[in-house]
């Protein structure tokens, strides 16, 4: 665990945010990455992301637990599963609209993309792999000299540009196509049931879930029950600080049709169980956030009303596009 925050530690060093200077949503706020990455680092990116050869026995790859087709989320099991059938202890988070994110992770414990990455790669419970062993996979491999050429001028592989590039493929899903986002734009309009969810959801959610990104990035306690078997304690893992204990991160509002199961494990299968949690199933702790002191009261018609709203976010493009999906024509060339 040293060795890997030693390493975090270089490499934040050597990486640097860089403002933005090419296309983002001109209703979002400034991002803190650029996106304007070349499209062969992000061809590069792609192609890593979804090649097992990341992991230890070839099994696991970052699309194992961030499917194109949730959102990059992960839907098949409540908590993310790696090599050797282990089992994690956390959801697997949606990757979207990453560049406007500070810290990463449900606790926060990654705080650059670039390194972010480093994480999953060597947790014994993931793809459980040594960065020197993935260096010399991706270098031995037929592939990947050639394309870290193209990305970067010359065949060199090293630990920065593998992570720059995973980086890059990351920051290029942007989702900012949903109804909300026409409305905003005003080429459509909401229902009247829409409409009544919208002003739900200003005057119960909008303090955490900020639009347009739909989360403020900070962390809070939201009142679940703490699992007894995992005892996650959230931040405080991160920052040793007792303000910090069971605190995790404001999950973006944005694409929840497909990234299903909810909350940091996993325990919800749907929208309402979550709605019913907020105006009936809240644990008072002293770690609860003051937001939620008084739970959310909706009655059964707003919460019709506000899922009807929440619907308007999910962007179907996004999650059919075609360049964000696995790349068969490169790691798969003779299919």
């Amino acid at each position: 665990m040293k060795i890997l925050a030693f390493i975090l530690l270089s490499l934040a060093c050597y990486f640097s945010s860089s403002e933005i200077t090419g296309l983002r949503p001109s209703h979002f706020p400034k991002p803190n990455y650029s996106l304007d990455s070349s499209a062969e680092s992000i061809q590069l990116g792609r192609a890593l992301f979804y090649d097992p050869i990341l992991s230890l026995d070839g099994t696991i790859s970052c699309a194992s637990c961030h499917s194109p087709y949730n959102a990059f989320a992960h839907t098949d099991h409540a908590v993310s599963h790696g090599i050797g059938d282990s089992i994690g202890t956390r959801n697997a988070p949606a990757l979207f609209n990453l560049a406007w994110q500070k810290e990463l992770m449900w606790d926060g414990a990654i705080n650059h993309i670039e390194t972010q990455a480093l994480a999953p790669i060597s947790h014994p419970g993931e793809m459980g792999e040594s960065l020197p062993n993935v260096l010399s996979k991706l270098q031995k491999s037929s592939l990947y000299p050639t394309l870290f050429r193209d990305a970067y001028g010359d065949t060199s592989i090293t630990s920065q540009r593998m992570l720059k590039a995973l980086s890059a493929f990351q920051l290029s899903l942007v989702s900012a196509n949903a109804k909300y986002d026409r409305v905003v734009h005003k080429t459509d309009s909401f229902t009247t049931q829409e409409k009544a969810g919208y002003q739900l959801f200003k005057t119960k959610c909008n303090s955490c879930h900020t639009e347009p990104l739909f989360t403020n990035h900070t962390f809070k306690n939201n009142g679940l029950r703490i699992d007894p078997e995992i005892k996650d304690v959230g931040r405080y893992a991160v920052t040793l600080q007792a303000v910090d204990s069971f605190l995790f991160k404001v999950p973006s509002l944005r694409n929840l049709s497909y990234t299903y199961p909810y909350m940091h494990d996993g325990r919800f299968q749907k929208i309402n169980e979550v709605l019913n949690h907020y105006t009936n199933g809240i644990n008072n702790n002293i770690h609860l956030s003051k937001e939620l002191e008084q739970g959310v009261k909706l009655s059964s018609n707003e919460k019709v009303d506000l899922i009807a709203f929440i619907l308007t976010l999910n962007d179907q493009e996004f999650i059919l596009t075609k360049t964000n999906k696995y790349p068969i024509k490169i790691l798969k060339p003779k299919q």
